[in-house]
C-alpha cells in the first residue's frame, strides 16, 4: 500500500488490517492458479485468459482508485458549497416521494381510497338520517307521550312547590330553618 492515510479497499482480503502487516495478494489469480483450467483449452488460450483476467483485475483497481479520488473530490465540493450530508437525505427523500406520487401504482391508491371514502361517507350520512328519523318516529309515539307528560307533571310539582316556599330552605320536614337534633346518646 501506498500510504496510511489511503483508504482501505473493503474488497481486498486484507481488509481492515494495517497496511504494513500484510502485503496485497491477489486472491483471485491465486485461486485460478489452483483451478484447474477448463477442459477443452489449449495451454495457450488458458495462459491468454489468465493474462486478460490480469489485466481486467488491474482496470477494476486503477477504476476503484478514480472512484475513491471523484468521491473526495465531490465531498470537498459539497462542503465548500455548505452542503451537509442532511440536506442530501432532504434532497433523495423529496425526490423519491415525487416519484412515488407519480407512480401509477399511487395514483390508482389514491383514487380507490378517494372513492371509498366518499361511499362511507354517504354510508354514514344514511345512518344518521335513518337513525334521526327513528328518534323522531319515537318522540311521536304514545309511549313517549306518556312518559314525557308525567316527567312534565313531576317537573311542574317540583318546580311549583319551590315557588310557593317562602323560607329559601326547603325541608322535607317541614319544621322550619333549624335543622333537627339528634338527641341520641353513644
Amino acid at each position: 500500500m501506498e500510504s496510511a492515510s489511503q483508504d482501505i479497499n473493503l474488497n481486498s482480503p486484507n481488509k481492515g488490517l494495517l497496511a504494513d502487516s500484510m502485503t496485497d495478494v491477489p486472491v483471485e489469480s491465486a485461486a485460478a492458479a489452483r483451478a484447474p483450467a477448463c477442459e477443452g483449452l489449449t495451454p495457450a488460450e488458458e495462459e491468454e485468459l489468465r493474462t486478460e483476467l490480469a489485466k481486467v483485475e488491474e482496470e477494476i483497481g486503477t477504476l476503484r482508485q478514480v472512484l475513491a479520488a471523484k468521491e473526495r473530490h465531490c465531498g470537498e465540493l459539497k462542503r465548500k458549497l455548505g452542503l451537509t450530508p442532511f440536506d442530501g437525505l432532504k434532497q433523495n427523500l423529496s425526490k423519491s416521494w415525487h416519484d412515488v406520487q407519480v407512480s401509477t401504482a399511487y395514483k390508482k391508491t389514491q383514487e380507490t381510497l378517494s372513492q371509498a371514502g366518499q361511499k362511507t361517507s354517504a354510508a354514514l350520512s344514511n345512518v344518521g338520517s335513518a337513525i334521526s328519523r327513528k328518534f323522531g318516529d319515537m318522540r311521536n309515539s304514545a309511549t313517549f307521550k306518556s312518559f314525557e307528560d308525567r316527567v312534565g307533571t313531576i317537573k311542574s310539582r317540583v318546580v311549583g312547590s319551590r315557588e310557593n316556599s317562602t323560607d329559601g330552605l326547603h325541608s322535607p320536614t317541614g319544621v322550619g330553618d333549624k335543622p333537627p337534633q339528634d338527641n341520641a346518646s353513644f
